[in-house]
């Protein structure tokens, strides 16, 4: 969780620089939209200015100290069962893993989007559609590594592996064609601020994921190798 906590200051600094200029360019969009329909904006619950500093830190941090949890209790399982790792090894590829499964294919069908985008009467059919989305990537992520790790028994690692990465493709491919597409961005909306947008959330995801990763894994390391842990230990060369 101490990992987890310093990710999530590094993706706080992430997001203040690069994602939280591009929220107020669409904030504006919106805002106009409003105007020129003779509206008025919706009124802040809370202020922009609590949103994009304290608001956004504690979201951030209060994320990023869980998913270290949770991550951990995954390090616990997978050390020791994917061969004869190093923990630093075994949490980087961890989070690789986690941001390709949990992060990238999901946005790939059902991408982050600003605001003034979205219907607010369809949001809970776009949220469920999301978490489905990410419960069949992480449902064929572990059925495609159970996959490959039966299939070592007859082919070596590394064909072992390509067999379950691309069961793992076709399967996210397959909910891609199944569940329902979701396009509800205003024809006039700035593409390349959509675009931006998109890539700096997931350039956020990918931000925090790095550093949870690195970090956890030099902590883990130093304090199995303090404990003589014999996963930590490498192989003889003879």
């Amino acid at each position: 969780m101490l990992a987890g906590l310093l990710a999530g200051l590094i993706a706080f600094v992430y997001a203040q620089y690069f994602a939280e200029p591009l929220i107020d360019q669409a904030i504006v969009f919106e805002d106009h939209g409003h105007e020129s329909l003779g509206g008025h904006p919706a009124p802040e619950l809370v202020s922009r200015a609590v949103q994009s500093t304290l608001g956004l830190l504690t979201g951030v941090v209060v994320y990023s100290t869980a998913i270290g949890g949770i991550f951990a209790l995954v390090f616990a399982f997978a050390q020791g069962r994917l061969g004869r790792m190093r923990p630093r090894s075994t949490t980087v590829l961890l989070a690789a893993a986690a941001f390709i499964v949990l992060f990238l294919v999901p946005q790939i069908k059902y991408p982050a989007n600003p605001p003034a985008i979205g219907d607010p009467e369809t949001i809970r059919v776009r949220t469920a559609l999301y978490f489905a989305m990410i419960a069949w990537s992480a449902a064929a992520a572990v059925g495609a590594m159970l996959l490959a790790k039966h299939l070592m028994r007859h082919l070596d690692m590394w064909n072992a592996a390509l067999c379950g990465a691309g069961v793992y493709i076709l399967a996210a491919a397959l909910a891609m064609f199944v569940l329902p597409t979701v396009n509800e961005v205003p024809d006039d909306f700035p593409a390349t601020l959509l675009w931006q947008f998109r890539m700096v959330s997931l350039g956020g995801h990918a931000v925090l994921l790095a550093i949870l990763g690195l970090a956890f894994g030099i902590l883990a390391e130093r304090k199995m190798l303090a404990a003589g842990h014999s996963a930590v230990r490498l192989p003889r060369i003879v």
